[in-house]
């Protein structure tokens, strides 16, 4: 299985996408939007800023967990990780957006 981008809708009808690594595991998530073209608008955006090592922002929650961000170039967030215990998995995680993010595969579930 290829990575691939799944576009959703969700139930109050914003759209919303999920990086998917070849191993069907979730590497990213993405900000709620108004409109689908935002959200396809959003993955090119990820596409154009996953290998960039300085568009991710490493921080702890205050529950003590690890979680990234990726920020465009203006310093919008354009998808969030998931929580991990420990910094080394987090960044696994990082690496896995740089591997994954290039993919043009896109699952229009919306």
């Amino acid at each position: 299985m290829a990575a691939s981008y799944v576009l959703k809708k969700s139930v109050d009808g914003q759209f919303y996408f999920l990086l998917q690594a070849s191993n069907g595991e979730v590497v990213l998530n993405s900000e709620m939007y108004v409109a689908k073209a935002s959200a396809e608008n959003g993955i090119a955006s990820v596409q154009n800023n996953c290998t960039q090592d300085d568009r991710y922002s490493r921080n702890q929650a205050s529950n003590g967990k690890f979680y990234f961000n990726l920020k465009a170039a203006n310093h919008q967030v354009i998808g969030s990780s998931q929580m991990y215990t420990t910094t080394s998995a987090r960044d696994a995680g990082i690496d896995a957006v740089k591997k994954n993010g290039p993919s043009t595969n896109i699952k229009d579930e919306a």
